[in-house]
């Protein structure tokens, strides 16, 4: 999901955080995740990193291998360097994206690759392949040029890569497989930005999401749903279940705000022809994502809650409602970004920074 960034228009506080050591993740369970039984989360020491410093996005391989993107040394609202880590079943470890800006999405390959989406301090967007070893650059088509811009990737099976975006012409979904880059043609629906978020779902759909624009890609063509609307609202992730059982999680400043005010959580559960508006177990707030099980089946939700800052508030779906379940808690502010999966194991891994804006004592913040 496009990528929530440090929580405009609130003052973070606090300083320092005890981190539990890294270890190593538990045996897959025999019948995989289980939606009915809550989880003891626990905070993982997260490399060292220059003031003001924050993850975006995280995506996993397996146990043994995964990715983080951020950015570090932001000052206000002047970008700093864009901050990659690698997990290697042991340890976080620092790699070098070697570009100032951020990187605000990840995605998981085949074969231990991956995939990232960033953008730079003057504005162009980067779209960069993880080798086994390092990040490197990928060319696309109108990188640099007006109009261009990337916000999130997917993947999919046998090297198949789908990112959101928008170009000049109007397309907002750029797709890549065996070296060659195509955008995709433009939905029956306009939009004036790129889709903050992409998603591909089991059966093969591709879906593009934000304020503006909510559209399914079958492979052929698109269908445009209504869009979710909403005052200054965002929208952090999207789990279509099946064509007509979509959820989105996001949030809403509403009419004065911000500044000064915080958001509120939003939660839509959807048809396909509309959109319901869910009643979370915290309304003020934002949701940062949502993951399935590896059926396609509602998992778990990410979020920051506004009036218990010092502990991530993710949601459990329990097989008929979305339920509380807390992360530890945390001697600083605590706002997880965003939530991933392990794959071969019954493991997530949730990252995000200490502090809701970006400051000097914000730090990543990383848990499992």
């Amino acid at each position: 999901m496009r990528r929530r960034r440090f929580v405009s228009g609130l003052v973070g506080a606090g300083a320092g955080l005890g981190l539990a050591s890294a270890g190593v993740w538990p045996a897959a369970a025999a019948s995989g995740r289980d939606g009915g039984t809550p989880r003891e989360w626990e905070a993982v020491t997260a490399p060292q990193a220059a003031p003001a410093a924050q993850l975006l996005d995280v995506a996993a391989a397996g146990p043994d291998l995964a990715w983080a993107v951020g950015e570090e040394g932001r000052y206000g609202s002047v970008r700093g360097t864009a901050l990659a880590l690698v997990w290697d079943g042991t340890a976080w470890q620092r790699t070098d994206p070697g570009f100032g800006g951020y990187l605000g999405s990840v995605a998981a390959a085949s074969e231990g690759r991956a995939w990232a989406v960033g953008t730079e301090t003057s504005g162009t967007s980067r779209l960069l392949a993880w080798d086994g070893r390092t990040w490197r650059e990928t060319d696309f088509p109108g990188r640099g040029a007006p109009g261009t811009s990337l916000a999130a990737v997917t993947t999919g099976p046998r090297g198949h890569v789908w990112v959101s975006g928008r170009n000049s012409a109007g397309s907002v979904l750029l797709h890549g497989h065996g070296g060659d880059w195509t955008w995709l043609e433009a939905p029956p629906a306009t939009t004036t930005v790129a889709p903050s978020g992409v998603h591909r779902a089991p059966c093969g759909d591709v879906w593009v999401y934000g304020g503006e624009l909510v559209a399914r890609w079958d492979g052929d063509s698109w269908t445009v749903l209504p869009a979710p609307g909403g005052i200054r609202a965002g929208f952090t992730g999207l789990l279509p279940v099946a064509r007509d059982d979509i959820w989105m999680t996001g949030y809403d400043y509403g009419v004065g705000g911000p500044p000064g005010k915080p958001p509120g959580v939003r939660l839509l559960h959807g048809d396909g022809t509309g959109w319901e508006h869910v009643t979370a177990p915290f309304g003020v707030g934002v949701l940062t994502g949502i993951v399935g099980d590896a059926q396609g089946r509602p998992d778990r939700i990410a979020g920051w809650d506004f009036w218990d800052q010092t502990r991530a508030h993710y949601l459990r779906w329990d097989g008929t409602a979305w339920v509380s379940e807390r992360g530890p808690v945390a001697t600083t502010p605590v706002v997880m970004n965003s939530l991933t999966t392990v794959p071969g194991s019954d493991g997530y891994w949730a990252v995000g920074s200490t502090e809701t804006m970006p400051s000097s004592a914000a730090r990543p913040r990383i848990e499992r």
